[in-house]
């Protein structure tokens, strides 16, 4: 049995969407049970128009709800009674397992750093978002946690995409890329080629540098990058998918002969658009932290958070923490 704490005030459509999706969690995993923080009346009254065992999921009382435009570290260390820190320190205490948050991105990365602590020989906890490409997922590692990075952080960051895609997404020795300005060795800047000369020597199945354009193909599984580019290749992945459906559907409506054409394409369209919705994919992980940290989308629906929740739960099964720390002790001993 997992426990999982939810930030019932996380997110655009909080708390209605968070607890939809909890609701939708427990009716499909026979081994879940909840923590849900937020206002405890205002909880318990929108949970009282559900039908659901009420055994599995516990309310905790947090009156205080911190906001995306709040800077992430003050609030966390000020706000001790906000839902969010209150799910944080139920992973801290061990009441839980994971948490899920889709609240401000920045505070639960000072949390799962600060309250909940890193792994022993990881020194940057980083987000790790798992997307959709022509030929499969891909992760990019770092997709904002991190805006300044050190060499060793960004493998570091390799080591666990590389645990998260063989116990999670059950790929074998899935392939490492580094994204950079050209697939040439001297090209990028002093860190680029520092972490070049880094992973062509290590033990990952390094296949180079990637360019930007490249990294939406799927034909390499982890993308290696700090911070801040792995951020903007995210937000801009984000808003060219976005806009090439507004836009299809503009050319499509434009006459008679595009609307019957888009109509014998609906199931084509439907299906690619389902490969592109973050609702099918729940969450992104905050890899290197000592609980499961999952941070769903800020506008997720019930189905992304049951998604989300779903993912916490595959991690926790499959070992995840305990498999980055045995790599860790492995590397330690010089055994790889």
């Amino acid at each position: 049995m997992i426990t999982v704490a939810v930030d019932g005030m996380g997110g655009d459509f909080a708390p209605d969407a968070v607890i939809d999706g909890c609701i939708q969690a427990i009716n499909e995993s026979n081994n879940l049970s909840i923590i849900l923080t937020g206002p405890e009346k205002v909880l318990k009254y929108k949970l009282s128009k559900y039908k659901y065992n009420k055994d599995r999921i516990e309310v905790l009382d947090a009156e205080e709800v911190i906001n995306t435009n709040e800077p992430p570290v003050m609030a966390v260390r000020r706000k001790k009674n906000s839902s969010l820190v209150k799910a944080l320190n139920c992973v801290k205490d061990g009441k839980a397992q994971a948490i899920v948050s889709a609240g401000s991105t920045g505070a639960l990365m000072a949390g799962a750093t600060f309250i909940i602590g890193r792994i022993k020989g990881i020194d940057r906890v980083a987000l790790a978002p798992v997307m959709p490409g022509k030929d499969g997922v891909f992760m990019v590692i770092d997709s904002g946690a991190n805006v300044d990075c050190k060499s060793s952080y960004l493998v570091q960051f390799a080591l666990m995409g590389k645990i998260y895609f063989e116990n999670i997404l059950k790929i074998t020795n899935p392939t490492v890329g580094l994204v950079n300005i050209g697939v040439e060795e001297e090209k990028g800047n002093e860190l680029t080629k520092e972490v070049y000369k880094l992973l062509k020597d290590s033990n990952f199945n390094f296949v180079g540098n990637i360019e930007p354009r490249d990294v939406v193909n799927g034909d390499v599984n982890i993308l290696v990058c700090d911070g801040f580019i792995g951020n903007t290749i995210l937000k801009m992945y984000e808003g060219v998918a976005s806009n090439i459906f507004q836009m299809l559907k503009q050319e499509i409506m434009c006459s008679f002969k595009t609307k019957v054409g888009g109509v014998l394409l609906k199931p084509v369209f439907n299906k690619f658009k389902k490969k592109f919705d973050y609702a099918e994919y729940g969450g992104s992980a905050f890899l290197g932290a000592k609980g499961i940290c999952i941070k769903a989308h800020g506008s997720s629906n019930a189905k992304a958070f049951k998604n989300a929740i779903k993912q916490a739960i595959n991690c926790y099964e499959n070992k995840i923490i305990d498999n980055i720390v045995e790599e860790l002790s492995k590397i330690n001993n010089n055994k790889i």
